[in-house]
């Protein structure tokens, strides 16, 4: 389930890409007050993810973008977009916008027998904890979890999401349905790296790191109900860590349902 909320420039300014501090501010005082409000220190996964105000560029006075939030709860899409709705001037950081639309979307990766892409539209942040290092091979000089990057090769890449994802299925879905590590079969046909790049983050006030994040596109088959709840959570709360800053977020590019011959192009948002 996602919000999309439509955004207008009320004034010309520099496109800041260190947006996801004050982006995933405006989301958790939507949720002040709210049974929301009470993860918001844990150290577990939060419940949404979402987009980067795109299309990115400088901005002029007038400009449209757009922002979408995307999230396994209802209730707290319903807050979000409420707050949107009663509070129309939104400032991400410097950039300055008033919200003209809110509207609701439910992507879905299609029933059994569907094949397609998901795009990454942020970066992915994946770390490889320091005792796993002598496992994949990994030579550094800290013991800090290490960023993954190419050098560290595709496994621990996959290893990280799978058990993230996992972890969110533990969180999210209901104790019954078998979660992605329980099931057989791969999460993803294809791994398509796009970049990998580094940038200052902030993940608290007052603090800036320097993180590694990676784009990517998946290709994906469903296989049964189950594969599909795991790819549509993915899209309800990212994949890859820290989603509640913006990490991770995807969107369905291609699709192509069972029986079908061309692909069907989706909202293919960055």
């Amino acid at each position: 389930m996602r919000v999309l909320a439509r955004l207008r420039a009320r004034a010309d300014a520099a496109y800041n890409n260190a947006y996801h501090h004050k982006l995933s501010g405006r989301i958790w005082n939507a949720l002040e007050g709210t049974k929301y409000d009470a993860v918001h220190n844990n150290d577990d996964p939060k419940p949404f993810v979402f987009s980067n105000p795109f299309p990115p560029g400088d901005l002029r006075e007038g400009d449209e973008r757009t922002v979408l939030i995307a999230s396994t709860e209802e209730p707290l899409l319903t807050h979000v977009a409420r707050d949107l709705q009663d509070e129309r001037e939104w400032n991400i950081g410097e950039m300055p916008f008033h919200v003209e639309a809110v509207s609701a979307l439910s992507p879905d990766v299609g029933e059994p027998g569907t094949s397609g892409r998901l795009s990454t539209g942020t970066g992915v942040v994946v770390r490889i904890p320091p005792q796993r290092f002598d496992e994949y091979g990994i030579e550094v000089d800290h013991d800090e979890a290490e960023f993954w990057r190419p050098e560290h090769s595709m496994e621990p890449f996959q290893n990280q999401i799978h058990a993230n994802l996992d972890r969110k299925h533990g969180l999210f879905e209901p104790d019954y349905l078998p979660g992605p590590t329980d099931t057989d079969g791969d999460l993803f046909d294809g791994y398509e790296l796009i970049k990998t790049f580094a940038i200052p983050v902030t993940p608290t006030t007052g603090v800036t790191e320097t993180w590694v994040l990676s784009k990517w596109r998946f290709d994906y088959t469903v296989r049964d109900d189950d594969h599909r709840r795991h790819l549509n959570l993915a899209l309800d709360v990212g994949i890859g860590e820290r989603n509640s800053l913006g990490f991770g977020f995807m969107n369905i590019v291609e699709k192509t349902g069972p029986g079908e011959s061309e692909l069907e192009g989706e909202n293919a948002f960055a």
